[in-house]
């Protein structure tokens, strides 16, 4: 049953006024009558018991028996500093929900490590046994919970994905409050309530962050509920917001668009937060309403609450006349050698006794109805929310044949064959599909999608309330925190950027890999949609913007990660991009990573010989081979869009200048089937491998990336060694001509014919090797040449991207 508020503490004393003294909210606290809180407060007085027992016991959890050192676990893991607060915030939200029909909340906590406040407040509400039926409201089930924590097969000391009600691990700062944002897209009802650590909130990734609510309309997505918790200490530091008065953080957020409420006062606090919760949700409502109703407000200013409370609040006060409550002694394990010093040992266990934990369970271990009453019936708990694990529903993929390019003699941009694919996918699946993009969606040239769609931008006059299917700000972290958002609670999402700028999100990508991969391990959890990303405006091409922008290192990053999480695809023309993007918005639970270029290019290859070659993941390509590729004396490799090209032109002088000798040309676009047998879902057997590559022939290997990243992938592979010369990106760049770029890495056709001909005489093949000098001397002396002429003439002369000839 909905609770009618009281105007008289939810309205603003005042309208914002622009003064920095005015630009917070105030309400009035007095009319609240504070005894309905009184099993909000035992709510919180059982998870701080809970969160400070789980750091420190293995045995006696309850306290049944005095407390003795070896009850104390031998390595102390976890943190307590920000465990008070969040258990404060938990424990409102679900006031909040038990007050109003329509709450659909569950909650994001940025401070990963305050696992020990989000595994008790699951425990007591009891969704935690719904996953694991071992932690029953038992003295069995609360043993297990407090021994198991930050113990081998227990729950790690930060949050992950074996945590339920859970999306953000938060084991790298800066993340949540995008993720945040990424879930309430497309899903009206939602409200994610988000706390930020006023150490995380230092992070460069959530600065940008904060501006998130201007990509959000309100007629199609939820909401997000910023809490800022100021506790004033990070590891061993005061943070720069606990140094910010109030006046100086009204002033920063209501730059930022905010309504700013402060909750703070020790004494009060509960009053002050349920309070500011309950106009917070009312604020939320009133702008998606006007929205929903057809009268939308121009720059909505959504509310958000800065939480003050003591770091450590409820813990021990000083120790040897240091205190640790509101220091940064508290951030951590705030006793660390209770086990062995006296002076702690007491501290600790008269810190335990504080909460009194005999009026919080009965004798048999069984958590006092008083308690249970503040927690929402099971299926409005946040910890069993549907949406943090019920897995997503596939979408509808249009045929991507019907895109294809059927006339093999034309040059086409890849990605902008690409574009209209995804018009079309986005018309079928529209609210269930985005594309989050660091402004580079029209550079990429995937731009169709525009005719159909919206950018979702709410602060541009010409973009507001319109919706969108597309969200591009200048910040791969956000892009990459929305995208993790959208699709851990059950869509599909695709981000395209500049190749040589999604590094910046490498680390953060590798802790989503991580969170993932336990969450296929976790039986409960449902399978979500694949992160995909599509690289292009590749360092091929940037030779423009000069070295900077020249770095193709993402690929690196990926194949380190389990071989059953990723998927790396070169596709080498249009044509195998569109089969290719098909099949990974269709996949499941991978991270695939494409590269296309955007330029204009052939296309190789029919709509069926694409089919074929991508479900293969490499070919021989019979038209630039000599006698289809039978018995060669060389074969030369190509993966990627522009170093391909330059395999095929080689090809074809070697052909035209060297009739003797036999070539075959193989095109890798699954970059995973060159791992060693077994190592890898896609890896070709050694069989098919042999086949392909041969077993004694030289192999010349025109890469688009870094060398080593064959290198390595090979390395398990018999006899390659010495047969096979790879050539890559060799950090050589500056701004140039892009044939320049080839020749100066030792990539272009060149080259290739070069070191195929020095390999071929250093294995000795028939009737070759009277021509050798002669031809490298010439091919020398083309790079040469064109060196000069770029220099006379600022372009490559005319005919290097003709399509060669066979």
């Amino acid at each position: 049953m909905s609770t009618a508020p009281t105007k008289a503490y939810l309205e603003p004393e005042g309208e914002l006024l622009p003064l920095a003294k005015d630009l917070l909210v105030h309400l009035d606290l007095s009319q609240f009558d504070e005894t309905r809180l009184d099993a909000v407060k035992l709510q919180q007085r059982a998870a701080d018991y809970l969160a400070a027992s789980m750091i420190f016991l293995k045995a006696n959890p309850l306290l049944r028996e005095p407390l003795k050192k070896e009850h104390i676990k031998d390595r102390l893991l976890g943190h307590w500093g920000t465990c008070p607060g969040i258990n404060l915030v938990y424990a409102h939200c679900n006031y909040l929900i038990k007050q109003h029909d329509d709450v659909n909340m569950f909650l994001v906590t940025g401070p990963g490590h305050g696992a020990p406040a989000n595994l008790a407040n699951l425990y007591l509400e009891g969704a935690l046994k719904k996953f694991y039926p071992q932690y029953d409201h038992t003295l069995d089930g609360v043993n297990k919970l407090v021994h198991g924590f930050s113990w081998p097969g227990g729950f790690p000391s930060h949050v992950n994905s074996e945590v339920p009600g859970q999306i953000h691990e938060g084991g790298e700062l800066g993340y949540s409050l995008a993720v945040s944002f990424g879930a309430v897209m497309d899903n009206p009802d939602l409200i994610v309530t988000c706390i930020v650590g006023d150490g995380e909130a230092e992070t460069g990734p959530t600065s940008t962050a904060w501006h998130s609510y201007k990509y959000i309309d309100p007629k199609e997505s939820g909401a997000v509920l910023p809490i800022l918790h100021v506790n004033g200490f990070k590891i061993s530091e005061k943070t720069i917001f606990g140094c910010m008065d109030n006046t100086e953080l009204g002033a920063l957020f209501s730059g930022y668009g905010y309504q700013v409420r402060i909750v703070d006062g020790m004494d009060n606090i509960n009053v002050n937060m349920a309070v500011s919760m309950e106009w917070a949700y009312q604020q939320i409502r009133k702008i998606q309403k006007a929205a929903r109703e057809g009268t939308p407000l121009v720059k909505p200013r959504w509310p958000i609450l800065i939480m003050r409370t003591l770091k450590g609040w409820t813990g021990p006060k000083e120790l040897h006349g240091q205190a640790i409550e509101g220091s940064w002694k508290s951030h951590q394990v705030p006793l660390p050698n209770a086990a062995h010093d006296d002076d702690e040992f007491d501290l600790l266990n008269k810190w335990l006794k504080s909460y009194k934990p005999e009026e919080l369970f009965d004798g048999d271990g069984v958590i006092r109805s008083e308690i249970t009453a503040a927690f929402p019936e099971s299926n409005r708990q946040m910890g069993s929310h549907p949406l943090t694990y019920a897995g997503y529903k596939p979408l509808d993929v249009p045929d991507w044949k019907e895109f294809s390019i059927k006339d093999n003699n034309v040059n086409v941009s890849c990605t902008k064959t690409a574009g209209q694919f995804l018009k079309a996918l986005i018309q079928k699946n529209e609210k269930r599909f985005r594309i989050f993009s660091p402004d580079e969606l029209s550079s990429n040239k995937l731009d169709a999608v525009l005719e159909i769609t919206n950018r979702d931008f709410q602060w541009a006059e010409e973009s507001r309330n319109h919706g969108g299917r597309v969200s591009e700000v200048l910040s791969e972290h956000t892009c990459q925190g929305w995208m993790q958002g959208y699709t851990l609670t059950g869509r599909v999402s695709l981000f395209p950027s500049y190749e040589t700028f999604l590094g910046i999100i490498t680390t953060m990508m590798v802790q989503y890999a991580k969170f993932v991969k336990i969450a296929k391990e976790t039986p409960w959890r449902e399978p979500i949609g694949s992160l995909n990303y599509i690289e292009t405006s590749t360092l091929w091409r940037q030779e423009h913007n000069g070295f900077s922008h020249q770095n193709p290192g993402f690929i690196n990053s990926l194949i380190s990660l389990k071989p059953s999480m990723i998927r790396v695809y070169l596709p080498p023309d249009a044509n195998c991009l569109l089969s290719t993007l098909a099949h990974c918005v269709r996949s499941k639970e991978y991270i695939n990573l494409l590269i296309s270029g955007k330029h204009e290019t052939p296309s190789w290859l029919t709509p069926e010989e694409a089919e074929n070659h991508c479900v293969a993941g490499a070919s021989i390509w019979k038209f630039a081979s000599t006698d289809n590729g039978v018995d060669p004396d060389v074969v030369l490799v190509g993966c990627g869009t522009e170093v391909t090209f330059e395999v095929i032109a080689a090809a074809s002088l070697l052909r035209k200048d060297c009739p003797d000798l036999r070539v075959r040309v193989v095109n890798v676009t699954d970059l995973m089937v060159l791992a060693g047998d077994g190592t890898h879902p896609h890896a070709l057997s050694d069989d098919i491998f042999n086949n392909l590559f041969t077993t004694d022939k030289p192999v010349i290997f025109n890469f688009h990336g870094y060398s080593s990243v064959i290198k390595q992938l090979l390395f398990d592979r018999a006899n390659t060694s010495e047969r096979v010369v790879v050539r890559g990106y060799n950090e050589e760049g500056t701004t140039t001509t892009p044939f320049r770029m080839l020749t100066a890495n030792g990539v272009s056709r060149y080259d290739v014919a070069i070191n195929a001909l020095r390999m071929i005489v250093k294995k000795g093949a028939r009737n070759v090797d009277v021509d050798v000098h002669l031809l490298i001397s010439r091919y020398q002396h083309e790079i040469r040449q064109h060196e000069k002429y770029i220099l006379e003439h600022g372009i490559d002369p005319e005919g290097l991207t003709a399509r060669p000839k066979f």
